[in-house]
């Protein structure tokens, strides 16, 4: 049978179980299971528990459930309302202030825990009904919330780099260091976006009236969060950064960083720590089975030559690098607006890697440039994870509609930082060159 047709057939199959309402980690793995069995004979799916037992035992995929954790701890124990309401008082004066004051308590959170959930639902529950009593405009003040919470999937210490890091064998410290100033761009247009529409039509977003405005005084002694904010910090992305930890060392640290946070500031209970372990342990199962299931397909997809023939089709086309790393992303954004990131990457990654590679682009580049192009998944219908995670927890007056809605602006801001980071890599490189490269 020729390559051409068992890939039509493969990842056909996935597809129709995608479409029967499995989730992505079995219908990747159900359909790596059949098609061994089929094409190699029963006894080769002997080997699919060899290929999982290797993945559950490596050291760096331990990270993923201690920032997990981490993030439901900062959740519960109140530091985040603490940077929200610090950036609402310095920044709510502005027009657009109090959606601004989001993005910039979004980047803040992200640079603590990048998980993505976790934000996007605490921002949902402490930040949108003030920008709605506010008299916001309802779509500014959605996507304010969907746009900054998707930061966390690209400023470390993101829970994506690990799984890229490991897949494609490149450096997490580099890929960290290489996603500061992507992040940070982008946080940067989300707020200058904001202002501007707030700026041509103040209704939309309208300051916070002068008699709740604080003196510089008091603003100074709002700043007490960022001690606590920026020591877990240093204690999470300066030990990688430093070379001091890996990042499930970090990770562990920050863990026991949060949590002391939250109990001296007597805000965490045992209670709160039992559940947020519970939270962690099952977010960390729909993450390590769609690892396994996306493993053993993509495993599948190799033996029967799947690599050797995505390579020569993108290298044969006559596309020049840049064309094929325009099909690589368009894939992505295809890709992404119906399976989550852990089976894109799973997926994508083995099969893009050694070309771009022969293509002699930078690996930590694309990475990065992977992780911008990865943002824009969480926000694009039908099944954008941040899409749900707001609507969850909105006021019944927000529509599904209303949410989709709001997300399309900074859709578009978002693939504006990707072809800012395609055809000027240095912003991504910059940082890898400055802390790894001398």
């Amino acid at each position: 049978m020729s390559i051409e047709l068992l890939t039509v057939l493969i990842f056909g199959t996935m597809v129709f179980f995608l479409f029967m309402g499995l989730p992505v980690a079995f219908a990747t793995g159900v359909t790596g299971v059949i098609f061994t069995a089929l094409i190699q004979g029963p006894s080769a799916v002997n080997v699919v528990p060899t290929r999982i037992f290797g993945l559950m035992t490596n050291y760096l995929l331990d990270a993923i459930p201690l920032f997990i954790l981490m993030a439901n701890i900062l959740e519960r124990s109140g530091i985040i309302e603490d940077i929200y309401h610090m950036v609402y008082h310095w920044l709510g004066w502005l027009k657009g202030g109090v959606a601004t004051a989001t993005v910039a308590a979004c980047t803040m959170m992200a640079m603590m825990a990048g998980v993505v959930g976790a934000t996007e639902v605490t921002m949902g529950l402490i930040a949108l009904p003030q920008m709605l009593k506010r008299k916001y405009d309802k779509l500014l003040a959605l996507g304010s919330i969907l746009a900054g919470g998707t930061l966390g999937i690209l400023i470390p210490p993101s829970i994506m780099f690990i799984v890229y890091g490991m897949v494609d064998n490149s450096s997490i410290g580099q890929l960290y260091a290489g996603g500061f100033l992507p992040g940070f761009m982008m946080a940067g247009l989300f707020i200058v976006y904001i202002t501007i529409r707030s700026t041509i039509k103040p209704e939309m977003g309208p300051p916070i009236p002068k008699e709740e405005r604080k003196s510089f005084r008091e603003l100074l002694q709002l700043l007490t969060p960022l001690i606590p904010a920026g020591l877990l910090i240093f204690l999470v992305l300066g030990t990688i950064v430093v070379g001091i930890a890996a990042p499930t060392e970090a990770a562990g640290i920050g863990c026991l960083g949060a949590f002391l946070i939250g109990f001296f500031k007597k805000r965490m209970s045992f209670k709160g720590l039992v559940d947020s372990a519970e939270v962690a342990i099952k977010a960390t199962a729909m993450v390590m089975w769609t690892l396994f299931g996306a493993n053993i397909f993509i495993a599948l997809y190799i033996m029967v030559g799947g690599q050797a023939f995505v390579q020569e089709t993108l290298l044969s086309s006559g596309l020049s690098p840049m064309g094929v790393i325009w099909v690589m992303m368009i894939i992505l954004i295809f890709l992404g607006m119906f399976i989550d990131w852990v089976g894109i990457v799973m997926l994508t990654v083995p099969l893009f890697g050694p070309i771009i590679r022969q293509l002699g682009f930078d690996p930590i580049w694309f990475g990065v440039l992977f992780g911008v192009n990865l943002q824009m998944s969480f926000l694009t219908p039908p099944f954008g994870f941040s899409l749900f995670y707001l609507k969850s927890v909105a006021p019944p007056e927000v529509s599904t509609i209303d949410v989709w809605k709001s997300a399309i602006p900074f859709l578009g801001l978002q693939f504006i930082s990707m072809v800012v980071c395609m055809y000027f890599p240095e912003i991504i490189l910059l940082g890898p060159r400055l802390l790894f490269r001398g």
